[in-house]
């Protein structure tokens, strides 16, 4: 009978327990019965997430709940796109916590996954979703920002325009989390048969359509936004600083200026 040990070689490069549908044979032990691999069972690691997405997620809902509820309790009084665009970033928010938040802890306690294909689709989907939707409404409010500071004549159609970068965002994050559902699906271990996983096992054709699906989510979900984020706000701060010395230019912008920043104000002064 072989060692446990040497069959370790074949197992130590899996990084994620969703994908144990690779591990090619299941351990045996001195009994001769079979023994599942350390991946395939309630680890130390399985309760470490537990731990730290449990605390996260009662963390996360107070926070965005109270957030959610002063911004609402704004809008009544006082209605504007940066105001509407701080409540889609709280419900984004708030999707990552009460759906991808509970799924881990819950996949963590059962370690394979038990609740049938059409579920591991939709929770793949919906694991994507709020993550996409998060980054793309904070790209939106970095455009809202851009137009109001340099673009101030066309002031009157950021309303409309507000609109349809929330619209963008709310589809962007949707066609961008589509393909989870696709990839992701319920696997049988080929030796155990009762164990069942939601991975990716089999959907590329090969190790390349993996790796350019993996770089495709990580440049639309950090990226993208990041480079939008930065090259707004950084256009922002070079026109504010040239603003300053130069006061005299630009009377009717400096009046739109002064309102962008009231605005700014009034949403940082009131419900904090």
């Amino acid at each position: 009978m072989r060692d446990v040990h040497d069959n370790l070689d074949g197992i130590e490069s899996l990084q994620d327990s969703k994908n144990i549908m690779e591990i090619p044979v299941l351990y045996n032990n001195s009994s001769g019965d079979y023994e599942l691999p350390i991946n395939m069972r309630f680890n130390d690691g399985h309760r470490l997430s537990i731990i730290v997405y449990s605390c996260l997620f009662v963390f996360s809902a107070i926070a965005n709940i109270t957030v959610l509820v002063l911004l609402m309790k704004r809008r009544r009084k006082n209605s504007s796109r940066i105001n509407t665009m701080l409540i889609h970033l709280a419900i984004a928010d708030l999707l990552v916590t009460f759906l991808m938040m509970p799924l881990e802890i819950a996949w963590s306690a059962t370690v394979m996954w038990i609740a049938g294909d059409a579920m591991c689709r939709l929770m793949s989907f919906f694991r994507m979703f709020g993550l996409f939707l998060s980054s793309f409404i904070l790209v939106c409010i970095s455009i809202d920002r851009y137009y109001a500071v340099l673009k101030p004549l066309l002031l009157a159609g950021l309303d409309r325009r507000g609109r349809f970068l929330i619209l963008g965002a709310w589809t962007g994050a949707t066609l961008c989390s589509i393909p989870q559902a696709v990839v992701f699906h319920v696997e049988t271990h080929p030796n155990v048969t009762w164990y069942t996983q939601c991975v990716t096992y089999h959907s590329f054709p090969s190790h390349a359509y993996e790796v350019l699906y993996s770089v495709f989510g990580m440049v639309m979900m950090y990226a993208f936004p990041l480079t939008i984020i930065i090259y707004s706000y950084a256009a922002i701060l070079m026109e504010i600083c040239r603003r300053t010395k130069n006061p005299t230019s630009g009377g009717s912008a400096k009046i739109l200026e002064v309102d962008f920043k009231a605005e700014n104000m009034s949403i940082v002064g009131e419900g904090y």
